[in-house]
């Protein structure tokens, strides 16, 4: 039995999917295995073959069985999988930097390797979940968690760009001073911008900006009484459960992405556009109250394209090991290696 993998290369886990020749997952669930990232390359990547192994077992198949495997990683990093001289997100250990991943990883399995940021592959899977294999149809992707990422597809594939940019969402610029409820604040991102997307949607946005100017307008709330860092984690629990600060604090992200959306559509007129990450890890009448305060942050639209669908990422948890998977059965098919 032929099959391609499937594995997100995190900072603290790896994820494993396995797909055969028809497109059809062999693992529905979370497959997890400890990435070990902070060890350095020579350890990181013995485990992830190790936990490669138990994948294929999981799925009743071989490691010899698998064609080719599909990688991701947190960027920056090329388009061919060079991880940035400067060191990329969570890979701390001073060898991961410049490290040639993709080619390494392909080395040590001795099969073909393909590669995508983190969250390019995340917004191929949730393109794919939406529009089907054969898709021709562009959708713009942002995902938001510890950071914001996203990406961009465009005929059914990855914009990937001149080096692998391509899809920084985070980091694009917003006109966030028009949002009212945050006048006066500048909200700063690591990466040295200002008013980027990832500065005032994210989790580092609500510790760093967001809870502490709401703490403000709240005084005696229960989140004041705690470390800045795990008051945070608790934001989003809080307003899927009406909390008034962390609903106001969440509207403050929804109306964010509502003016990130809208300069998309003004760029790429797409089909879709599609919302994923632990920010609607949260209950369906939550994602249904964000998504309408999305919409209502993209503010008056071209009749011809009001009706543009937002989606919620299907799959979010396992998003990103999925997608990687569909760019590995792409060149499987393209490469008649099936």
């Amino acid at each position: 039995m032929q099959v391609v993998a499937g594995v997100d290369l995190g900072g603290t886990n790896i994820n494993y999917t396995l797909v055969d020749k028809e497109g059809n997952f062999l693992i529905e669930e979370m497959c997890e295995h400890p990435a070990l990232t902070k060890q350095g390359p020579a350890v990181c990547l013995k485990q992830l073959e190790s936990g490669l192994k138990f994948a294929t077992q999981q799925a009743g198949v071989d490691v010899a069985d698998i064609v080719v495997v599909g990688l991701d990683t947190p960027g920056p990093a090329s388009s061919a999988g060079v991880l940035s001289s400067r060191g990329s997100t969570n890979f701390v250990h001073p060898e991961w930097k410049g490290f040639d991943i993709r080619e390494q990883i392909a080395h040590k399995l001795g099969k073909p390797v393909t590669y995508l940021n983190d969250a390019n592959a995340g917004a191929l899977w949730g393109h794919y979940a939406i529009f089907g294999a054969n898709s021709r149809e562009t959708s713009i992707s942002i995902i938001v968690g510890t950071g914001a990422g996203g990406g961009v597809i465009v005929g059914g594939k990855v914009l990937k760009g001149r080096v692998g940019f391509g899809g920084e969402l985070g980091h694009v610029l917003l006109p966030y001073q028009s949002i009212a409820e945050i006048a006066g604040l500048e909200p700063h991102c690591n990466c040295g911008r200002t008013g980027d997307v990832e500065s005032v949607c994210s989790l580092t946005a609500i510790e760093r900006t967001l809870l502490p100017y709401f703490l403000t307008k709240y005084p005696g709330h229960e989140l004041g009484k705690m470390d800045l860092h795990e008051a945070a984690k608790l934001v989003r629990g809080l307003a899927d459960e009406g909390d008034a600060m962390s609903r106001d604090i969440f509207r403050v992200q929804a109306r964010a992405l509502g003016m990130f959306f809208d300069e998309m559509v003004n760029t790429f007129d797409p089909d879709a556009l599609i919302v994923g990450g632990g920010v609607l890890e949260t209950s369906l009448k939550f994602q249904h109250w964000f998504v309408v305060e999305v919409r209502k942050g993209m503010g008056n639209q071209r009749e011809e394209q009001a009706d543009i669908p937002i989606y919620v990422m299907p799959n979010g948890d396992t998003a990103g090991a999925r997608g990687a998977a569909i760019e590995a059965l792409n060149l499987a098919r393209q490469s008649g290696l099936f």
